[in-house]
């Protein structure tokens, strides 16, 4: 067969028999592929290696942050404003000491300051695809032309037989075509933290979901045990791997809630500002009857512009994020990318890896099951401290002969060590085999101790195939002239029967079970009967539909060591000891986590590659699901069309076995239902679903580098109940950013009105200068704003449902409010500008300069709305039913808000830069007067929403 003729990379390698895979890849077992086939599927398949799609240029991204529609309006106000000035001072029209183009530079830098802060949130290059490439080894040991040679794992074609053994991180996916108690970790692929024993005779179906392809090993999955030998059946991109970088980058990432309504935002504004300019331009050409005013009228709508544009608005919004990233740094959250903070208050729906994220990644003990009855076992993680229950009462195991042989049979026949470090304790070795040693120490049956009373002499290791292990140990050390144990220890009475050897064996329960003469009962062994196994095979039935990992024990007192390889005649003839159930248990704070998601309208989705019975008990027994809820596998997906499995989302809430594209098409499912997605993981697989949810959640501790790569926020604890936490400080963010935008929006929509009656008013003039309305923008607008962004939480925050996350930013009454307080904010201004226009061309004397009323519409303007960021801190409650010091930052940018707003009418290097005028103190307090009505209106308003019986937005 030619390269050109070698099969599909879809093929179903694990369906296959190994002679069938070899002989479609035209390989041998043996000698491998020669040197000139080697070069023939180079040039057809290309490299080992993952590819990268280009994405945009740093240059191509700070471009697009100058796409901005208000941006767009900000330069171009700025092109006039420059043509203006050059113009009046072409014509010697400046006065003296006045700076040219002053307007212009300082328009621009806001542009060229708010084009830097896009730029700097999305130039952050995406290291995903980065550090899947980090899984690819070095290099790797082969057979070709009949030789071992070790080449780079970019030049792995199919068809080349790659081996394996302990510690070798596999570079391409394969057939196997032989093993020798062969382990793989396939956590990084699967999620799952238990390796894998593989098998290469099996054939395996064509559905069989991609954690139980036990006959095949992929790419960037490590060797634990054992070796192999594979033949190489996908490279590069059409590997599993590759498959997940080809859906990373398929990905696009939409524009965050917070980035739409944003959008929305500049739209409206503009738009509204370009209709009202057209207003006051043709109104003031009609009303002249000809041309001239025009260029009055033209700065009129300058101002106007710079006015209707909120252009402190971006860098509030993203102090107000970085704030909020602070904060939740504090509870363990880590952001990756500030809109994940405002966003993270609109999710809907959580998915939710199960290992390591709802559960504590340790397998634990929950049952045992000897003499007939059912033990419960309390405790957490590899903490050797719990009680034994029977029937609901605390028992104390040595009550019960049964307990501690089989106790000691969990000690003996391990390989696990259990050690305390930093006051924790941790695990040496296999998980299962950690939760049996805890379980005897909880009985006070320590394993050191135990090794040296019954030092292991011989053993018959545990494999795949075998599905069980044996330990032979010493029972009368004759070497030392000690006497037998049996003398010693009363646990060890009624199991050896004065033989010098014990063998204890454990595995799978069906299996040892076959392999049972007699059963231990008390302190002695018995017939077992043809009933007896029906109630342990019963018993083992009701642990695994619990999601229990099960074992089963024996043992077989020996006259002498059985010699190597005697396994199968020496496992025979045992004596039962019983059953132990374990599971990898959830973690104690996820259930008052799932219940509090519930409470405030979110709903957990577990999707999880482990077995489905473990995934329903794990989902019921924390709430995520009801009991006779329906659990969906991978391959019943698999057969789904994206129509039917949008059907299906939001019936079902346990996902089990699922494979990297099916977490990626539940999560797509979920939001063409509507649903605003957050997705928790920490395995490659979970990589694409993590990209494309609205918020990827990674694990810090347990997570790839891809997953967190992958992730817009990072889980430093790997706690679920972190999540909560960090949800309820975005729904506080957004509810703050709506509060200083509609703050900061209804003050500029009374400029705006402002500054249009000044000609419709005849008043001879503009009242504020772009540079004015920069400042008032920036400076007046911009701290309280900062201040009310720390506004504490509500009480109800995560006692109701998540807001629409495709909701207006006007929704909620937010658009009219602006509206309304902008016109009361347009009318107290106008009164006082037509009374104080009046007022100064009437009021003359040294320094009163006729154009001083200008200053006192802009100082008017500034203080009103400094009573008026007092006022809008709560939506309801007067400012007088408020605690002052739970936002101190308010009162202070009020008062230094004030401070530097007298400063430019009373400082006269500043008062010539920014072009104010001197105002008498009469005047300062008739302006402060003024300013004070723009407070009482908004506490009426509270008064009168709450005489109504409704809450105000």
């Amino acid at each position: 067969m030619s390269a050109n003729s070698l099969p599909e990379s879809s093929t179903t390698w694990h369906s296959l028999e190994v002679d069938k895979a070899l002989g479609l890849l035209n390989s041998n077992a043996d000698s491998g592929l020669t040197t000139e086939e080697v070069e023939q599927r180079l040039q057809k398949y290309g490299p080992n290696e993952l590819e990268e799609h280009g994405g945009r240029s740093a240059w191509e991204i700070l471009f697009d942050q100058f796409k901005n529609i208000m941006l767009l309006m900000l330069i171009a106000v700025a092109f006039i404003s420059g043509s203006l000035d050059f113009i009046s001072w072409q014509a010697g029209e400046l006065k003296p000491g006045e700076i040219p183009f002053k307007d212009t530079i300082a328009i621009l830098a806001i542009v060229i300051l708010n084009g830097i802060l896009g730029y700097v949130q999305e130039s952050r290059a995406e290291q995903a695809l980065a550090a899947l490439k980090k899984l690819a080894s070095p290099s790797v040991r082969v057979i070709r032309g009949s030789k071992l040679v070790d080449v780079a794992a970019k030049d792995i074609v199919p068809g080349d037989v790659m081996l394996l053994e302990a510690g070798v991180q596999i570079s391409a996916d394969g057939r196997l075509i032989e093993q020798a108690n062969l382990q793989v970790r396939e956590s990084a692929l699967t999620g799952e933290a238990e390796a894998v024993n593989k098998q290469a005779s099996l054939q395996l179906p064509e559905d069989t979901s991609l954690g139980d392809r036990i006959n095949v090993v992929y790419q960037g999955t490590e060797v634990v045990q054992g070796r192999g030998k594979v033949l190489v059946t996908n490279t590069g991109m059409t590997t599993e791997l590759g498959k997940i970088a080809t859906m990373l980058q398929s990905v696009e990432s939409e524009p965050t809630p917070l980035q739409q309504r944003m959008t929305q935002l500049g739209n409206v504004l503009v738009s509204g500002s370009l209709v009202l300019v057209a207003i006051v331009v043709v109104g003031g050409v009609i009303q002249a009857g000809n041309f001239s005013p025009l260029r009055d009228l033209l700065e009129v709508s300058l101002s106007m512009a710079v006015a209707v544009v909120p252009e402190g608005l971006p860098a509030v919004i993203t102090v107000t994020l970085a704030l909020g990233t602070q904060r939740m740094v504090r509870r363990n959250a880590l952001i990756r990318k500030l809109p994940a903070v405002e966003t993270l208050g609109s999710v809907t729906t959580i998915c939710s890896d199960k290992t390591g994220t709802l559960t504590q990644n340790k397998m634990v003990v929950q049952s045992i099951y000897t003499n007939h009855q059912t033990f419960r076992v309390t405790g957490e993680g590899y903490a050797p401290v719990g009680e034994f229950h029977l029937d609901g009462q605390n028992v104390q195991a040595e009550d019960y002969p049964e307990i501690p042989a089989l106790l000691v049979a969990c000690a003996v026949c391990n390989d696990s060590v259990l050690q305390k470090e930093a006051g924790e304790w941790m695990i040496l070795g296999d998980p299962t085999e950690g939760a049996l040693v805890t379980l005897a120490g909880k009985a006070g049956i320590e394993k050191d101790q135990w090794n040296y009373k019954l030092p292991r002499v011989s053993e018959f290791p545990f494999s795949s195939e075998r599905k069980r292990m044996s330990v032979i140990s010493q029972v009368e050390k004759v070497a030392t002239g000690e006497p037998t144990m049996t003398a010693v220890d009363p646990t060890l009475a009624g199991l050896v029967n004065s033989e010098p050897y014990i063998m204890f064996t454990k595995g799978s329960p069906e299996l040892i079970l076959a392999r049972c003469t007699a059963i231990h009962l008390g302190a002695n062994s018995d017939h077992l009967n043809d009933e007896q196994r029906q109630q342990i095979l019963a018993a083992n039935d009701q642990m695994a539909s619990k999601g229990l990992r099960v074992l089963g024990f024996a043992y077989k007192p020996l006259a002498e060591v059985p010699p190597e390889g005697s396994d199968e005649t020496s496992e025979q003839g045992m004596v039962w000891l019983g059953l132990v159930g374990m599971l990898d248990a959830p973690r104690p704070e996820v259930r008052a986590a799932v219940q509090e998601c519930r409470e405030a309208g979110i709903r957990p989705i577990m999707i999880t590659g482990d077995h489905q019975l473990t995934a329903r008990a794990i989902a019921t027994d924390l709430g995520i699901a009801q009991e006779g809820d329906r659990v969906l596998t991978g391959q019943e997906l698999q057969r789904m069309n994206d129509q039917e499995l949008e059907q299906q989302v939001d019936l079902v809430s346990i996902y089990a076995r699922v494979s990297p594209e099916h977490k990626l098409r539940i999560v797509q499912a979920l939001q063409r239902r509507g649903r605003f997605v957050a997705m928790t993981g920490d395995g490659v697989n979970d990589a694409p679903a993590l990209k494309q949810a609205d918020i990827g959640i990674a694990m810090g501790i347990t997570g790839t580098d891809v997953s967190k790569e992958a992730s817009d926020m990072v889980l430093l604890d790997d706690n679920f109940a972190t999540i909560v936490t960090a949800t309820k400080e975005g729904r506080v963010v957004y509810t703050n950013i709506r509060r200083f935008i509609k703050y900061i929006l209804g003050s500029n929509i009374g400029e705006v009105l402002t500054i249009a009656a000044a000609p419709l008013l005849g008043l001879g003039g503009v009242p504020l200068t772009p540079l004015q309305i920069l400042w008032m923008n920036l400076v007046t607008d911009g701290l309280p704003a900062l201040a009310l962004a720390v506004e504490p939480p509500e009480p109800d925050v995560m006692k109701r449902p998540p807001f629409s996350p495709r909701e207006s930013i006007f929704a909620r009454g937010l658009g009219s409010y602006m509206v309304r307080i902008g016109i009361i904010f347009a009318i107290i201004t106008i009164i006082l500008m037509k009374w104080a226009y009046d007022h100064s061309h009437a009021v003359t004397g040294p320094g009163l300069d006729p154009e001083r009323w200008k200053t006192m519409v802009f100082t008017s303007l500034c203080i009103a709305q400094m009573g008026h960021a007092i006022a809008i801190r709560s939506n309801n409650q007067l400012t007088i039913e408020m605690n002052p010091v739970s936002n101190p930052y308010v009162l202070g940018a009020v008062v230094v808000t004030t401070i530097l707003q007298l400063m430019l009418v009373y400082v006269p290097p500043l008062r010539d830069f920014f072009g104010t005028h001197w105002l008498p103190l009469d005047e300062l307090a008739i302006c402060v007067g003024f300013s004070a009505l723009m407070f009482v209106w908004v506490e009426m308003e509270k008064l009168f929403f709450r005489f109504m019986g409704k809450r105000s937005v």
